[in-house]
């Protein structure tokens, strides 16, 4: 039997809520069928949708962190995830290969060349501002 007693004309509704007292309003109760019309919308898959969110806050990233922080091959998250977002101008490359610094003193203390540089990628303003709005309608939502 429960703690708290309730009457006994709740005991056959289908569900009842918490008083507001004591839980808040919860945001991600209608996350799936958001995440999925969001989805739809903006024609990306699941898995693109969740690493939007990953690098919302991210200045820029590379594969191998993407990779280990998403617990995926380097090769499946640039292929399944990062190729298809930078088709559709979600992804850019922030700095790329030929970008790096040529100074003798980078090429003296750094590990990483213009030969085996590490190519930074970030999210386009087009991301950001589809993960804000997508923020703003979970927030907002009545």
């Amino acid at each position: 039997m429960s703690k708290f007693r309730k009457a006994n004309k709740a005991m056959f509704r289908d569900f009842l809520y918490k008083d507001s007292e004591i839980r808040k309003r919860n945001y991600c109760k209608d996350i799936r069928k958001l995440r999925r019309r969001v989805c739809a919308e903006k024609d990306l898959s699941i898995s693109e949708f969740e690493f939007l969110f990953w690098g919302y806050d991210l200045e820029f990233f590379t594969i191998e962190f993407a990779s280990s922080n998403f617990e995926m091959p380097h090769k499946k998250v640039y292929d399944r995830v990062i190729y298809p977002l930078m088709k559709k101008g979600y992804v850019y490359k922030y700095f790329d290969r030929l970008t790096s610094n040529n100074s003798y003193e980078d090429h003296l203390f750094r590990e990483e060349t213009k030969f085996n540089y590490r190519v930074r990628y970030a999210l386009s303003q087009k991301a950001v501002n589809s993960v804000t709005a997508w923020y703003r309608e979970m927030n907002y939502k009545d």
